[in-house]
């Protein structure tokens, strides 16, 4: 408000000005600070942070390639042995080998066995730790699960270990023919790195290491089998979180078609393939593909900016799996104590910079702000908007002085517009009508109100409940009025003057004003009721409604004014009040009245015309009912 208030205004120019210099000032000095401590952050990077995270990143590469290491050992060591089968005697022993690697082994979920003739015996960890042995048919596969416990509990020994708790069999289509591990295997005639495939126990993405081993059996035929060990990539991320766990950075492997396959940036586990297209990794990996080097196998360091924050990047390429790892890690974080240090001296010499500012601020603040907001005050006093006005306490005395000026006018207001129609001035400053004499015709609806036998009701009361009642009586009137659109123009006695059309135009004049007349006796009943309780008098109020053109505007003298409506539709809506006595009615309205009605209220026509006092023509009249039932 302030702004739009003084737009244009020589003071506030100034106080802009002043304190654009103090701003730019302090500006100045603190760019010059953080300037020297971004430069000295930045050489202090440049020696220690790139080693830094090169050896957090060679961390993690060293831990996926033990990983990769033990799981290739252990498949080896299992396609090494004479023994391996799915099947028969040799699969049972098979079947407590495979156990026992699992056991020995828990970065994998699954080791499988799989013959060319379709029979596959599996040791699986999840979903549910088992013996898996698959015997394919003609048609169909039969598969066995022996349920165990779980293989990376302690206690019991060996055997106790390996017992089987229950036992299920059912048929399947299950074929290693159609596994993305076999299959691979078999094509590479070596050990394999799979790409990422669909785990049919746990129905998670993994990824797996496959070898064919060749065996002649006891009729001289060489048969193949195919050894593999699967690791779901949810698990190979837990891993990868594992291993960067005390470095302050984050990795994820990369797959040779450019999907995370593992992450320990999320906690959520990988369960679909998708490429990095959020986030840091999202932002490092559109560099990398920019600069032609996502899925190459040189080892590369750089940096990137992402969100305001500058990350320090390392990849290397992971032998024999065509994987690419990706490390990043915050700069600053890489600073330690030395950043702290430069923050600290920072942060103190911001400290004495800001009291000092906030000093100039205060004292520029003391006499500044006080007078625009009582300027604020002032307007507001000058647009009649006089409730709730804030006080301006000052320690400065004229200031102080101002503020008990402008109070005094706000309080004389306030008494004052109790008897001046505040809402009719506001509307006719704001329409820019001069307040002086001044008037122009115009088409209004207008309505008298009366008490009935109200002489009588104040000749047996008391003035203080007099005074009560018309007050209730007042307030709900003019609450209804005002709800309607109409505008009182007086109060007289207990009748009251109301114009719908002035000082503005309004659509469906004649509409509004019934409409209120028929709330304005709705309510009434209430509160005759609620009088009756009190034992006090009723009040039955008849109404008169004409429309017609008068001239409205600002009559009076040069000292004394008021707004108000003159003309022949004035006199004639009270005279119509009046004929409510005559005609034992309580709501009367003019022919005119009527037509703008357009038939939406329920009326009855007055039979004979009406002759009006002080009125030589007669008039049709006509009794306004309520609402027009359907």
């Amino acid at each position: 408000m302030a702004d739009r208030d003084f737009a244009g205004s020589g003071l506030r120019r100034f106080r802009v000005d002043v304190g654009t210099i103090i701003c730019a000032v302090a500006l100045l000095q603190s760019l010059l600070l953080v300037a020297f401590g971004y430069w000295a952050a930045e050489k202090l990077v440049s020696r220690v942070g790139t080693a830094s995270h090169k050896i957090n990143h060679d961390r993690v590469e060293d831990n996926v390639l033990a990983f990769l290491a033990k799981t290739e050992g252990v498949i080896r060591s299992i396609a090494d042995s004479p023994s391996v089968h799915a099947t028969g005697e040799d699969g049972e022993q098979t079947a407590e080998m495979l156990w026992t690697m699992l056991e020995q082994t828990p970065e994998l979920d699954s080791i499988n066995v799989a013959t060319d003739d379709g029979h596959v015996l599996m040791a699986v960890r999840y979903p549910t730790p088992a013996i898996r042995q698959v015997l394919r048919g003609p048609d169909f596969s039969t598969e066995t699960w022996q349920y165990k416990r779980s293989p990376d509990a302690e206690g019991g020994d060996a055997k106790q270990r390996f017992a089987t708790t229950a036992i299920s069999a059912y048929r399947s289509d299950f074929d290693p023919e159609k596994r993305t591990w076999y299959r691979e295997a078999m094509k590479a005639h070596g050990p394999v790195w799979t790409q990422p495939f669909l785990m049919s126990d746990s129905r998670e993405l993994a990824i797996g290491h496959s070898l064919p081993s060749a065996r002649v059996d006891d009729e001289g035929h060489t048969r193949q089998l195919v050894i593999d060990g699967n690791v779901s990539l949810g698990h190979l991320s837990k891993l990868v979180r594992i291993f960067g766990a005390l470095g302050t950075g984050e990795s994820a492997l990369l797959s040779s078609d450019h999907h995370v396959i593992a992450r320990s940036d999320h906690p959520d586990p990988v369960r679909r393939l998708e490429s990095p297209d959020s986030g840091v990794l999202g932002a490092l990996h559109a560099h990398m593909l920019a600069a032609s080097t996502a899925g190459g196998a040189d080892d590369m360091a750089f940096s990137i900016e992402h969100e305001g924050r500058r990350y320090l990047v390392q990849t290397s390429h992971i032998p024999h799996t065509r994987w690419q790892l990706v490390s990043w890690e915050p700069e600053e974080l890489l600073l330690g104590g030395l950043q702290r240090t430069v923050l600290w001296s920072l942060l103190l010499t911001l400290s004495f910079l800001g009291i000092a500012l906030f000093i100039s601020l205060r004292l520029s603040k003391l006499v500044t702000q006080p007078i625009e907001n009582l300027a604020l005050v002032a307007r507001r006093i000058g647009r009649l908007e006089l409730d709730n006005l804030p006080l301006e306490p000052s320690r400065v005395l004229e200031i102080q002085h101002l503020n008990q000026a402008l109070d005094e006018s706000a309080r004389s207001l306030q008494a004052f517009r109790k008897f001046v129609p505040v809402d009719i001035i506001r509307q006719l400053v704001a329409e820019g009508h001069a307040l002086a004499p001044s008037g122009s015709p115009r088409r209004i609806t207008a309505m008298f109100t009366d008490v009935e036998g109200f002489t009588t009701i104040s000749e047996s009361m008391e003035a203080d409940v007099l005074v009560r009642q018309l007050t209730e009586y007042f307030n709900l009137a003019a609450g209804i009025f005002a709800r309607h659109g109409g505008v009182i123009d007086k109060f007289m006695g207990d009748g009251i003057m109301v114009l719908w059309g002035a000082p503005s135009d309004l659509e469906d004049a004649e509409f509004r004003a019934c409409i209120a007349a028929l709330e304005l006796h709705a309510e009434m009943d209430v509160l005759n009721g609620k009088w009756r309780g009190e034992g006090l008098h009723e009040f039955r109020t008849r109404v008169g409604i004409h429309t017609g053109h008068v001239i409205a505007g600002v009559l009076g003298s040069s000292n004394r004014l008021s707004y108000t409506a003159i003309g022949d539709a004035i006199n004639a809506a009270s005279r119509i009040e009046g004929a409510n006595k005559e005609l034992g009615t309580r709501t009367l309205i003019s022919e005119t009245t009527f037509e703008g009605l357009g038939g939406r209220l329920a009326t009855r026509r007055i039979e004979e015309m009406a002759e009006l006092r002080g009125r030589q023509t007669r008039m049709v009249l006509y009794e306004l009912l309520g609402p027009r039932q359907p």
